[in-house]
């Protein structure tokens, strides 16, 4: 072989080289997308007569940022969100990193959304639904979760350290700057277990149905004693051409070990607390309807109803009720959500915000909020 060819031959092979090993840097090469969202709220409320003369107000609700990253196998997810500073403020509603270990199965560690119920939302309108509201929909605590997602079967297994903790002290409450509802006060939710588990079924109609159950520990940081806290939830879910169906029934108890004559238990989000029923049934029923549509900008019309009855095992307490009847217009990238949200016994819908979902009053009123939330989505 002459020296030409050896040239020759050198430089081929150094070619297919440093391309291979530009291909694996490539496919190597950490991936990173960026994201989020600002919204603004207008709301008028039946309950509050300063608001009905001016005509409602219309003002910032929040603006959040995620991020989307992976390299190799390894996952990283985090939404940060700003409320104003009566809302909480600043906080983190999400972020964890995981592994991939193939199609089906992924572990999370980190502030990852508890399985429980029907995820992501068990609602379609901008308030969520009751099971919100007493910590049982869209939670986020700190621990480690592994997700098994085949065709037909689906079951997340998960432990949970504790709630998003963000004081260190030896016996510090929680804050309630925070996303989702969790235990509050006194109390603190610690070392608890989840499983959920789902199987899809139907080709037109496409269906889902499954169990969730909730186990875990309750803290008194002034006892020191431990109590305990249970959830156990069946739900159901449709979807046949533009129709949309989710229906679920839960039970929870809480059995905290401080004071057990005391028939509620603090709870707290976004800024404030309030108390919920140590022992309750929740019932709830959302239904949709997509309509495509060339209006415009607007290219879906989404009609929705969602209810849900809160059945509370205390005779002396007073139930609860809340219904969402709405819309939401999808126009490129912007969503807007036109609610009519009534309540009965509810919180964040007239009354009592202290204790409308524990003991609550027998001779309160439905009241109503008019709301159109507006979000930019990127």
């Amino acid at each position: 072989m002459n020296l030409k060819k050896i040239n020759l031959l050198s430089l081929v092979l150094g070619l297919v080289f440093l391309f291979s090993t530009l291909k694996l840097y490539s496919q190597e090469k950490p991936k990173l997308t960026l994201g989020g969202a600002l919204r603004f709220n207008y709301n008028l409320s039946s309950w509050k007569e300063g608001q009905k003369k001016r005509g409602g107000d219309f003002g910032y609700d929040m603006f959040r940022v995620n991020a989307n990253a992976s390299y190799k196998k390894i996952n990283l997810n985090a939404e940060y969100r700003l409320y104003s500073d009566s809302f909480g403020g600043g906080m983190l509603k999400q972020g964890w990193v995981g592994y991939q270990f193939n199609e089906k199965d992924e572990i999370q560690i980190g502030l990852t959304q508890v399985p429980f119920g029907i995820q992501r939302y068990n609602s379609h309108n901008w308030f969520f639904n009751l099971t919100y509201y007493v910590g049982l929909e869209d939670d986020h605590d700190m621990g480690v979760k592994f997700i098994h997602k085949g065709k037909r079967w689906e079951y997340h297994l998960a432990f949970f350290k504790n709630a998003e903790e963000l004081n260190f002290g030896n016996n510090s409450p929680i804050s309630p700057s925070r996303y989702s509802y969790d235990i509050a006060g006194i109390q603190k939710e610690i070392n608890q277990f989840n499983g959920k588990i789902r199987y899809h079924f139907g080709d037109s109609i496409q269906q889902k149905a499954g169990a969730s159950l909730q186990y875990g520990g309750i803290y008194n940081t002034e006892t020191k004693e431990v109590g305990s806290h249970h959830a156990l939830a069946i739900h159901y879910e449709l979807l046949y051409k533009n129709w949309l169906l989710k229906a679920q029934a839960t039970t929870a108890k809480h059995n905290p070990k401080s004071n057990p004559s005391n028939n509620s238990i603090s709870m707290a989000a976004y800024g404030g607390s309030y108390e919920v029923a140590n022992n309750f049934n929740i019932y709830s029923l959302a239904i949709a309807k997509d309509i495509p549509i060339e209006l415009g900008p607007i290219s879906n019309i989404r009609l929705y109803n969602d209810f849900a009855f809160m059945d509370k095992y205390e005779k002396s307490f007073t139930n609860s009720y809340m219904n969402v009847f709405g819309l939401m217009l999808t126009t490129g990238q912007v969503y807007t959500y036109v609610d009519y949200a009534a309540g009965y016994n509810h919180s964040w819908l007239g009354g009592n915000y202290v204790d409308d979902f524990a003991q609550g009053n027998p001779d309160a009123k439905w009241e109503a909020r008019f709301n159109i939330n507006i979000g930019y989505y990127f």
